[in-house]
């Protein structure tokens, strides 16, 4: 596990948390819903949604990682704000800058994500999707007792022809 600091994002964290978000977008097209291209153009007052209680209250938190105070991990959670739902949150935007890959940052932002979570009044489950080819991100998420419940084909179309499915996984938390 990394031993660099991990705490909630604030808004002083946005213009470093865009710019790593395109760098993601540009440089793992396949691991990410979102294009770089129209994301590149976001203002960066839209991101301000990211940070917790969101322009919604949906977003419950976004965790970032930092290297000497340099951003270089994040992860989103939001919340379903209907009340049949409210149970269940959802992580969105995994992402650790290639220069910090294989040290532990995605597992830690993992690990600290859902001890939030468990301590989140109401919350029973959280779910994510993951690239179905990405197996180090699988198992990433599978080692912190997420289970795939369904698979998405065809969920991603690339601009190079590839069609990439969504593997649908889940947490409970109670």
């Amino acid at each position: 596990m990394t031993d660099l600091p991990i705490r909630p994002m604030l808004e002083p964290d946005l213009l470093a948390y865009k710019a790593l978000r395109d760098a993601m977008l540009a440089g793992h097209p396949e691991a990410f819903t979102s294009d770089a291209d129209t994301e590149s153009r976001r203002d960066l007052a839209s991101y301000r949604n990211r940070l917790a209680g969101g322009s919604d209250g949906a977003t419950l938190f976004t965790l970032v990682a930092l290297d000497d105070g340099r951003l270089v991990g994040a992860l989103t959670c939001e919340r379903e704000r209907r009340q049949k739902v409210q149970h269940i949150a959802h992580l969105v935007g995994m992402m650790v800058a290639d220069t910090h890959r294989g040290r532990g940052i995605g597992r830690a932002l993992l690990t600290t994500t859902v001890a939030r979570l468990r301590a989140t009044p109401g919350l029973a489950q959280v779910t994510l999707s993951v690239t179905a080819s990405n197996r180090a991100a699988i198992g990433l998420y599978e080692s912190q007792g997420f289970v795939r419940y369904g698979r998405l084909p065809d969920a991603i179309r690339l601009p190079d022809g590839r069609r990439l499915d969504k593997d649908l996984m889940r947490l409970g938390l109670g």
